[in-house]
């Protein structure tokens, strides 16, 4: 993947933020990132097997979601000629790229519930006394 190596700092503010808007609509939302992590972290997914992973989104949710990452070439849709029909959702070459963004996301979330868990065990001892 092509990168830009100057920074922010160096450039017109106004191209940093269409860069940062384009990134935004891809990994911003609550269900995309979602989608994402299980298909990083499972590989191809049918459509039940994904909704079954993610009980709390609808089906016409997880279909627009999944239009959206298939236009965007994140998201790969190959369909079976059977009956009934079979098809299965995979990450592209291209969306494989966004598991560097992904993960340290993931991994931050992480960290801050253990943070707030930590202040709000805090906050409660110090109530008490």
């Amino acid at each position: 993947m092509a990168r830009n190596s100057e920074s922010c700092k160096a450039r017109k503010p106004e191209s940093c933020i269409t860069n940062l808007e384009a990134s935004l609509e891809i990994v911003v939302g609550k269900w995309k990132p979602i989608i994402l992590l299980h298909l990083m972290s499972r590989g191809t997914l049918r459509f039940g097997e994904l909704k079954r992973l993610i009980p709390n989104i609808t089906q016409k949710m997880l279909t627009a979601q999944l239009r959206e990452l298939e236009e965007h070439d994140i998201v790969e849709r190959k369909v079976y000629p059977v009956v009934p029909p079979k098809v299965e959702y995979s990450l592209t070459e291209y969306g494989r790229s966004l598991e560097h963004i992904l993960q340290p996301l993931h991994d931050w979330g992480a960290s801050h519930l253990e943070h707030m868990k930590r202040k709000n065990m805090a906050a409660t001892e110090e109530g008490a006394s």
